[in-house]
C-alpha cells in the first residue's frame, strides 16, 4: 500500500496510508487524541476527519480545546437538529443549513405549518435522544446519479434542486449519522455525543432561495458547545446582551425614538443629538491635524453619476429612485464617493495638491429591506464619517499609516482597544482588472504590516470596487465588530477619468482611497451604546454633570453652580425636584451621568461643591466651585478617560 507523509505541529513527519484522513493520523499518534478528535486543520483550513489527506500537508488535530472546535460542533448539531425534525415531522423537507458556524447553526424546512415554541422544545428533546444513540458520522463521496437516487427515494425535492447547483466535475459528498443523510461538505465531529450541549433559540420564516415568489420555509436557529458550562456562559451573555440592547438603552437614556412612521430612520432626542454632534464634532476637530478638507455634495443626483461609478449596475436595488418632472431618473444619495469623484474632476490638480482628502458628513439613504431593519444598527437613513483620499500611487502606504494613526487616537479617546486588522480581497463579481486588484491587495497587506499590525485575510469579502482594510474589535460581550476601514478603489478613478498633472508634466490617474474611522454613525452609536451600556466617557456624555441640591432651599445656589459650569462649556443639568437626595442620586446613576455635585448648607456658605464620581471614589471633600469647574473643563478638553 502506498504512503503519504504529513507534517505535525512539532515538525515531525507522520506516515499515513494513501487515502488516510486526520482521524487515521490521530489514531497513529495516540488513542486518547483519536477519541477526542473533532476535525483536522490542514494548512490552516478545517477539514473533516475522514477526508483523504494529500502528501506533504501540515496537519493539526482539532479537539474541544481548540478555538475552532465550536464551528465543527455547531455544524454537526445542525444535522442533529434536522434528524430530529425529520423524526418528529416525517413529511418535512430539508433545505440547507448555514455556511458560517462561528456563532450559531440553522436549517430551513418546508413544513405544513410554522414551528411553535412547543415544537422547539420537542425537537430539543429528540436531539438529546439522538445524542444518547452515540451514532457515528460517516462521509461518502458519491456519483451525481447516486445522490439523485438517494434523495428522490426520500422525497427530498429541495435537495434535488440543490444538487443541481453543484457544478459538473465537483465532488459530491454526503454525511450520514444513523438513518439521516444530507448533502454536505463537512467537517463534522466523529460521533454525535461529542456535541456536548445545545439549545434551539428561535424560529422564523425564510423564502426558499431568498425569493419572495417561492414558498415560505421555516428556519430554526440554534447554538451548540462542547460542554454545558460553555452553553450556560452563552446564555448568561445573551441575558447581558438584552440588558445592553441599544434599543432599550436608547429609550431609557432618552437618546432616540424609533417609529414605524419612518422605518429605518431614527428620531434623535435632544440628548441623542448631543451624543451625535459630540462624535461629529470630535472627528471634525481632527481634520486639520490629519489634513482633511470638509465638503458637501448634493442629496439628489441624476442616474448618470451612478452609471459612471458602477453603482447603477451593481447597487440600484439598494438606492431610492425618483423621477424628475420631465421623466429624468434621479437617485437619493446612498454614499459620498461618486460625488467626491465628480468634485475632484471639476477642478485641475497637480502632484503638489496631492494627497487631497475630501471628508463629508451628510445624510445618506439606502433602500434596506424592511425585514433587515434593526434599531440603529441597520437603517435606511444614516451619516458616515466618510472621506476619500486622492493621492499618487506611491503615497498609498503613507496614507494607510496616517489612517492607523487617526484610528488609534480616536479609539484611545473612546476607550476602544484590542483591534484586529485584516485585508478583504477580491469578491465575485468585481469591477476593474484582476491585475489592478492583485497590486492593490498586495499594497494594503504591505501597508498593514508596515504599520506594525499582524495582517489577517478575509477572502472574497472586499467591496465590488476594491480591496479593503478592516479593523475589528471585540466588545465586552465578545462580539466582533468591523469599525474602521480603508480601501483602494480599483474602478472609479478610471470610470470617472480622474487625472492629475504629475512631476513629469504629464497627466496620471490618482489612487483613490475610501476611509472611515467610525463608519456609519448610527451603527457606531448602536455598537458603542451596547459596549459601554450607555456609560460614556465624560467628554462625550450627553449630560456631564448632575447638580443635586439637598433640599428646596438649596435650589437657588444649585442654579448658580449649574450656570457656572455651563459657562465653562460643561453640559450640566439641575435636578430641582422636591425629592430626597438619595432618590436624585439613584436617578443620576440610572441616567449614567459621570459626575454629580451635591450642594447643601456647607457648600452654599463656602462657595463650594461636593463632587461624586460615577467611577472612582464616590465620596470626596468639598471643592471651590471655580477650581472644580476649571479642572473638569480641562479634563473634558483633554478627553481623559476615567481612571487615567
Amino acid at each position: 500500500m502506498s504512503e503519504i507523509q504529513v507534517r505535525l505541529p512539532d515538525g515531525r513527519a507522520l506516515a499515513l496510508p494513501s487515502g488516510g484522513g486526520a482521524l487515521v493520523a490521530a489514531e497513529k499518534i495516540g488513542p486518547g487524541l483519536a477519541r477526542a478528535a473533532l476535525a483536522g486543520r490542514v494548512d490552516g483550513r478545517l477539514v473533516d476527519l475522514r477526508a483523504p489527506l494529500e502528501d506533504g500537508v501540515a496537519l493539526e488535530i482539532v479537539t474541544a480545546k481548540d478555538g475552532a472546535a465550536g464551528e465543527v460542533i455547531r455544524h454537526s448539531a445542525e444535522h442533529l437538529m434536522a434528524d430530529a425534525v425529520k423524526r418528529l415531522f416525517p413529511s418535512a423537507q430539508v433545505d440547507v443549513g448555514r455556511s458560517d458556524h462561528s456563532e450559531k447553526f440553522q436549517y430551513d424546512f418546508l413544513v405544513e405549518r410554522a414551528f411553535t415554541p412547543e415544537d422547539l422544545a420537542r425537537i430539543e428533546a429528540e436531539m438529546a435522544k439522538i445524542v444518547a444513540e452515540k451514532s457515528v458520522f460517516q462521509r461518502e463521496v458519491v456519483a451525481r446519479e447516486e445522490a439523485r437516487r438517494i434523495f428522490a427515494g426520500l422525497g427530498e425535492e429541495l435537495k434535488l434542486s440543490r444538487l443541481d447547483d453543484i457544478p459538473e466535475g465537483e465532488s459530491i459528498t454526503l454525511f450520514r449519522h444513523g438513518s439521516f443523510v444530507d448533502l454536505c461538505r463537512g467537517p463534522h465531529v466523529q460521533r454525535v455525543d461529542q456535541i456536548g450541549a445545545f439549545k434551539l433559540i428561535e424560529t422564523g420564516g425564510a423564502y426558499w432561495r431568498g425569493d419572495e415568489r417561492n414558498p415560505m420555509l421555516q428556519r430554526i436557529y440554534g447554538v451548540a458547545f462542547a460542554t454545558k458550562r460553555e452553553l450556560d456562559e452563552w446564555v448568561e451573555r445573551q441575558e447581558e446582551a438584552k440588558r445592553r440592547d441599544h434599543r432599550r438603552l436608547g429609550a431609557e437614556l432618552d437618546l432616540f425614538h424609533l417609529d414605524a412612521i419612518s422605518p429605518g430612520s431614527p428620531f434623535y432626542r435632544p440628548k441623542g443629538m448631543l451624543l451625535y454632534n459630540g462624535l461629529v464634532g470630535y472627528i471634525r476637530s481632527l481634520y486639520p491635524k490629519y489634513g482633511y478638507q470638509e465638503v458637501m455634495t448634493p442629496q439628489l443626483f441624476r442616474a448618470d453619476l451612478y452609471k459612471t461609478s458602477g453603482h447603477y449596475q451593481n447597487f440600484a436595488d439598494d438606492m431610492f429612485r425618483m423621477e424628475g418632472d420631465e421623466g429624468e431618473e434621479l437617485f437619493v444619495k446612498p454614499m459620498n464617493c461618486p460625488g467626491h469623484c465628480h468634485l475632484f474632476k471639476a477642478a485641475k490638480y497637480s502632484y503638489r495638491d496631492l494627497p487631497l482628502r475630501f471628508a463629508e458628513f451628510s445624510r445618506l439613504h439606502r433602500n434596506e429591506r424592511s425585514g433587515t431593519l434593526t434599531g440603529l444598527s441597520r437603517v435606511r437613513s444614516m451619516a458616515q464619517d466618510d472621506a476619500h483620499i486622492y493621492c499618487e500611487p506611491d503615497q498609498v502606504s503613507d496614507e494607510v499609516n496616517r489612517f492607523f494613526e487617526m484610528m488609534n487616537e480616536v479609539y484611545r479617546d473612546l476607550g476602544i482597544g484590542g483591534v484586529q486588522v485584516s485585508v478583504s480581497t477580491r469578491p465575485d463579481p468585481f469591477l476593474g482588472e484582476p491585475a489592478d486588484w492583485d497590486r492593490a491587495e498586495a499594497t494594503l497587506i504591505e501597508a498593514v504590516k508596515a504599520a506594525g499590525y499582524p495582517c489577517g485575510i478575509k477572502p472574497k469579502e472586499g467591496a465590488f470596487y476594491g480591496p479593503k482594510v478592516e479593523c475589528d474589535f471585540f466588545d465586552v460581550l465578545g462580539r466582533r465588530w468591523t469599525l474602521a476601514t480603508i480601501q483602494i478603489d480599483t474602478a472609479m478613478p478610471s470610470s470617472f477619468g480622474l487625472r492629475y498633472v504629475g512631476r513629469d508634466g504629464h497627466e496620471h490617474q490618482p489612487a483613490m482611497l475610501h476611509r472611515a474611522v467610525l463608519g456609519s454613525l448610527e451603527r457606531f452609536i448602536s455598537i458603542y451604546l451596547e459596549h459601554t451600556a450607555g456609560d460614556f466617557p465624560l467628554w462625550l456624555a450627553p449630560v456631564q454633570v448632575g447638580v443635586l441640591p439637598i433640599t428646596e432651599r438649596h435650589v437657588e445656589y444649585a442654579a448658580k453652580v449649574t450656570e457656572a459650569l455651563r459657562a465653562r462649556g460643561i453640559r450640566a443639568d439641575l435636578d430641582a425636584r422636591n425629592e430626597k437626595l438619595g432618590f436624585k442620586i439613584r436617578e443620576a446613576e440610572t441616567q449614567k451621568i459621570p459626575v454629580m455635585v451635591v450642594v447643601g448648607d456647607q457648600e452654599e456658605a463656602s462657595g463650594t461643591v461636593t463632587p461624586r464620581r460615577r467611577h472612582g471614589s464616590k465620596e470626596s471633600a468639598a471643592i471651590p466651585l471655580d477650581a472644580f469647574a476649571a479642572g473638569l473643563a480641562e479634563e473634558i478638553a483633554t478627553r481623559r478617560m476615567a481612571g487615567a
